[in-house]
């Protein structure tokens, strides 16, 4: 019987990730030697307590449920987009933290991103100045000067490794990269897997060869045979947007569309639940009025969030909670509307 929903949204973390049916056939990867899941605090950035809260107190509606399980079960990217302040990056952290995914990888993008950046850097500078080093102090062959020593895999390139189960990918704000990052990353993505042409230049001298390079976030080692990296299970890949551009239709047929809205009265009120707690009287009206706003302009909740958590632990009185809470929620977008405060 196939388990659905695999991802339910509930804080409480399980290994049902184990029991998912296999991929479609032309979704299947048979990357090796297999790798064991890395420990939860193997990257101690990833597991900060910011977003370990995030992970913990995120509130998926059922749309969202829905389709992680249709992306992690087609074993496709996940393209998340929305209004700043919807949740799309701490989803992936919730997600990881269910499933028992391990430590979040993430590629922040930039306008100068390209997909090597994802896979892995590589340091031809530090290889030589080694290489000086340790003829100069040993007089002799340099130990330690090889290309693995000066190549570290990027967020991408350890996702891509085979891993046992799913590693989580968060691929954040891709409509900041250049145009063509969306169309590079469609290879990659699709094939699951690269070549890393320094080590498969080193390979051709000794055909049984094997790596150990450092992975993202971690000075671990992991082998890499050949130059060539091919995953076992299909990462957990979420690409957030702003909605502030338009991909390529080869890009978005290969993604699971996610389209995140502003959350209504109750997904708020959840929400406000989740991060401190029952909402007061006082809380119940700034979600009121920020609702009431949010229809002539671009307001994050973590605005809202900040305004009931000030509220909650100043002694202003009410007029002043009123004048603090309407320079907490200024609009982020488009010119607003006549004050609704």
């Amino acid at each position: 019987m196939p388990l659905w929903p695999v991802y339910t949204g509930a804080s409480n973390p399980h290994d049902k990730i184990t029991e998912m049916p296999p991929p479609p056939p032309w979704r299947a990867f048979d990357g090796g030697p297999v790798l064991d899941p890395p420990d939860e605090d193997a990257d101690i950035g990833a597991t900060s307590p910011d977003r370990t809260h995030r992970a913990a107190t995120y509130q998926a509606t059922q749309h969202t449920v829905q389709l992680v399980n249709a992306a992690l079960y087609l074993r496709r990217p996940l393209l998340v987009t929305g209004p700043p302040g919807t949740g799309k990056s701490s989803l992936v952290y919730a997600v990881a933290r269910e499933l028992r995914l391990g430590p979040v990888l993430r590629w922040n993008i930039t306008s100068r991103s390209t997909l090597h950046d994802g896979l892995y850097t590589y340091d031809p500078l530090s290889r030589l100045y080694a290489a000086r080093h340790t003829a100069e102090e040993h007089e002799g062959p340099a130990a330690g000067t090889g290309v693995e020593n000066h190549l570290r895999l990027g967020p991408l390139g350890t996702a891509l490794l085979p891993y046992a189960r799913p590693r989580a990918l968060l691929i954040d704000e891709i409509d900041k990269s250049d145009l063509d990052l969306p169309n590079d990353l469609l290879n990659v993505l699709e094939e699951g897997q690269y070549e890393i042409p320094e080590l498969v230049r080193a390979s051709r001298q000794a055909p049984d060869w094997r790596a150990e390079v450092m992975v993202d976030g971690t000075d671990q080692r992991v082998p890499v045979e050949r130059g060539r990296v091919r995953c076992k299970a299909f990462p957990f890949v979420v690409l957030t947007s702003n909605g502030e551009r338009e991909f390529p239709p080869a890009f978005l047929r290969r993604c699971v569309a996610l389209r995140l809205r502003q959350p209504d009265d109750d997904h708020l009120a959840e929400i406000v639940r989740a991060h401190l707690g029952e909402p007061d009287a006082y809380a119940r009206q700034l979600i009121d009025r920020f609702l009431s706003r949010v229809g002539s302009g671009d307001l994050a909740t973590d605005q809202l969030l900040n305004a009931i958590y000030l509220a909650h632990n100043s002694d202003l009185g009410a007029g002043s909670l009123d004048e603090l809470a309407e320079q907490l929620m200024p609009y982020l977008g488009q010119a607003p509307q006549p004050d609704a405060f």
